[in-house]
């Protein structure tokens, strides 16, 4: 298995054009974000990592030169970072997983209980996802078939008042069969809303040539907490030093 991370972002709701590094580089308890990325993810060898860079990709480079990188040199969201990553990847067999650079919770157990999840459904992909418990946040609602199967992710903006009450959304981790995966990447289309290519289409491209998603639900919703803001990183703070009692 192969592990893509994406980390390209330039943070500029958090001001890191200003600080000068970019998003996965921020701190947070003393450690950059990709840094715990990359710990929870220390069952892949380093050979057998790429991450995706683009804003100020030589400060990610070099403080972790042990991993592979592909370089997003326009950001046009999440499927074309992949994108990016699959051809510099080349032609691989197997699987692959794809996490966020700054979602730094995430537990090592999770990301190998995912991977377990996938090989044994025989899905083109498995996907985490979580309930919401309280006041639903503006993730992806998860869209199933009767047989627990995701059909689509559609965006919170996107979302009829009806799916937004859905309440089993996406926690922005997955594991696919490569040749799936980089079969569909072509096939993704352009958002007219803002111009980018999105991951989170391509379980309806499976579904629509016959394959399958499976979901994996993670319990600890802290888990699937990511950095955008000034105040996402507070919460990431506040939940590390819960975890240090």
């Amino acid at each position: 298995m192969k592990l893509i991370i994406l980390a390209a972002g330039q943070g500029k709701r958090l001001g890191c054009e200003q600080s000068l590094v970019p998003k996965v580089m921020r701190t947070a308890h003393g450690k950059p974000l990709l840094k715990y990325v990359l710990e929870a993810a220390d069952f892949f060898p380093e050979s057998d990592i790429w991450a995706v860079v683009g804003f100020m990709k030589e400060t990610v480079t070099d403080a972790f030169p042990g991993i592979n990188y592909a370089v997003q040199n326009e950001r046009l969201g999440t499927g074309h970072a992949v994108m990016c990553a699959a051809e510099a990847m080349g032609d691989i067999d197997g699987d692959v997983m794809v996490i966020n650079g700054d979602m730094p919770l995430f537990r090592r157990e999770t990301l190998a209980e995912i991977a377990k999840k996938h090989a044994e459904s025989g899905a083109d992909c498995t996907l985490a996802a979580f309930e919401a418990k309280g006041e639903i946040p503006p993730f992806g609602h998860i869209v199933t078939d009767k047989d627990g199967f995701v059909k689509a992710i559609v965006e919170h903006k996107d979302a009829t008042e009806e799916q937004k009450q859905i309440r089993l959304l996406n926690a922005g981790l997955y594991v696919f069969r490569a040749r799936a995966l980089f079969d569909a990447l072509p096939k993704l289309g352009k958002s007219k809303a803002s111009g980018e290519y999105y991951l989170t289409e391509v379980p309806a491209i499976l579904q629509a040539a016959g394959g399958k998603t499976a979901v994996y639900v993670i319990e600890d919703e802290t888990e699937t907490l990511g950095v955008n803001t000034a105040e996402d990183l507070a919460a990431v703070e506040k939940a590390l030093e819960e975890r240090l009692k």
